[in-house]
């Protein structure tokens, strides 16, 4: 099947360039306008266009024979889809361009092993935003050996960074630190300084996409300093180059030291030039001296702010464990005193999250339509008199955690029927954005939420209850908190008025 296929490919590259007279041409000039399309709607943000158009230069520059053009513009529509998290049409578009540049090799005798190292590139950012060790590793290696066959600069550069990128992706701190002083080490000798600065940025947001505090941390502190050294560095060439010019300007002085008296003015210009040249130095001197002072201080004040909100956590843990046995002497029957006992349960569970926000929590899979029917059932005894809910989900498996879910829908439900009014109606969907990406959504037929109320409806301590009894309103502040921790988002439909919607969107 294999040797089919690329005697197929072989034999329609061979017709191409047989009678490909007019039709390339023409084929080559459509390739040139969806290009340009693509990149307008690129710059416009248009991302569905773009990747449209991006795959159509594609398919017309591979059947013109314009590998490079082609190798382009599918690595581009791959890259839009895996934004959108389309991964399986990401690898299979970008297995298309292998194979185009697999059958352009073997009918022209010619290397293509720096377009294949795009291809691979490509391949890997997939498999490190999946979190996808092995594959991510794999292709490193047949990245490894196209650049070995390309032999350019460009290519080793680009492979330092993604060695870099693997290696800190998945824990391997020592490797990646190896592969950065590479990459810097190769930039810093064409001088290219803005490039570092960009690679910093994009470690430091891989490492906040995956959670991962610890490289974000790790790649600020080498930031800083790298920054420092190369302030230091210009500051010393700047020294040089002036040092360099009040070296010429006494020379100049030396050489005319028996001129004529119109030559004296000359000389007195050039010591005053030396004068300015020398105070612009220790200006220079000053500011420098003054930005690392600021930068180190800025850095001290970022970690005494974590240092005093883990201290402000474990205090609040404290006091809500305190207040718990008190409660427990006054009775807890009484609506006050279980009032107290629910809000003191609140801060801690709310103080508990947000120091775990960086432990995930376990997942297994679940039949959705089972687990949404088995929560629209708790529910429906709560619900006012004539009052329905509603449950649109597929039967089929979803990989959640279950008890946390569990309770964020829980409360979202509760509070939709205890504002729904007779005859009023209450909807649990489930549905699916994504490949990687799953929405559950909540809506009722209530009063609603006042618009002035919505900006810190996720917010706690916001504003203070009138009435604990009443609700401390730290439950949506909560649910917030715990949607982050499942790696995903809990919103407001604001373009929803017949009532309330809420939206949870998990990324898996």
């Amino acid at each position: 099947m294999h040797t089919t296929r690329r005697f197929i490919s072989l034999l329609l590259l061979g017709l191409a360039l047989l009678w490909g007279g007019p039709t390339c041409a023409q084929q080559s000039s459509r390739a040139d306008e969806l290009h340009h399309q693509a990149r307008q709607s690129l710059e416009q943000k248009e991302y569905i266009r773009a990747r449209y158009y991006f795959l159509q230069a594609y398919y017309a520059y591979a059947a013109s024979g314009q590998c490079a053009q082609a190798t382009d513009c599918g690595i581009r529509a791959s890259a839009l889809y895996r934004r959108e998290g389309y991964y399986k049409e990401a690898f299979e578009l970008l297995d298309k361009v292998a194979q185009t540049l697999t059958a352009s090799e073997q009918a022209t005798g010619k290397s293509l092993s720096a377009l294949q190292f795009s291809v691979r590139q490509e391949r890997m950012r997939m498999y490190v935003g999946m979190n996808r060790q092995e594959g991510a590793r794999r292709q490193l290696a047949l990245m490894e050996e196209d650049a070995k066959a390309a032999d350019n600069d460009s290519i080793d550069t680009e492979l330092y960074y993604a060695q870099a990128t693997v290696a800190y992706a998945f824990g391997q701190t020592k490797k990646g630190d190896e592969a950065l002083a590479r990459l810097i080490r190769q930039y810093a000798d064409g001088q290219n300084y803005d490039k570092v600065a960009q690679c910093f940025a994009s470690l430091i947001d891989i490492g906040r996409k995956a959670n991962n505090s610890a490289l974000v941390a790790r790649m600020y502190d080498k930031y800083m300093a790298w920054n420092d050294s190369v302030n230091a560095h210009k500051a010393n060439e700047r020294y040089a180059a002036l040092q360099q010019r009040f070296d010429q300007s006494q020379a100049d002085i030396a050489k005319q030291t028996d001129a004529l008296s119109t030559r004296r003015n000359a000389i007195v210009a050039l010591g005053l030039l030396a004068a300015v040249l020398a105070a612009a130095l220790l200006l220079e001197a000053a500011l420098l001296l003054r930005y690392v002072a600021r930068t180190r201080k800025q850095k001290r004040q970022i970690d005494t702010a974590n240092e005093h909100n883990a201290l402000k956590t474990r205090f609040i843990q404290n006091i809500s464990a305190q207040i718990a046995p008190t409660l427990d002497r006054l009775g807890g029957d009484t609506p006050s005193v279980q009032a107290l006992r629910n809000f003191s349960q609140h801060i801690q569970e709310l103080a508990e999250v947000e120091s775990t926000l960086n432990q995930p929590y376990p997942t297994e899979e679940k039949n959705v339509a089972l687990f949404c029917e088995n929560l629209a059932d708790a529910i429906r005894p709560s619900l006012a008199p004539g009052a329905t809910i509603v449950v649109n989900a597929p039967k089929m498996p979803v990989r959640i955690a279950i008890q946390p879910l569990e309770r964020l829908l829980m409360h979202l439900l509760s509070n939709a029927a205890k504002h729904t009014p007779e005859g009023g109606k209450v909807w649990l969907d489930f549905k699916k954005r994504g490949a990687h990406t799953q929405q559950f959504v909540v809506t009722d037929t209530g009063c609603g939420i006042p618009a002035e109320r919505r900006a810190d409806l996720f917010k706690p301590f916001t504003s203070a209850p009138r009435d604990l009894a009443q609700g401390d309103r730290l439950g949506l502040p909560l649910c917030s908190l715990t949607a982050i921790k499942m790696n995903g988002t809990l919103s407001i439909d604001e373009t929803y008025t017949k009532g309330t919607r809420f939206v949870l969107e998990l990324h898996t």
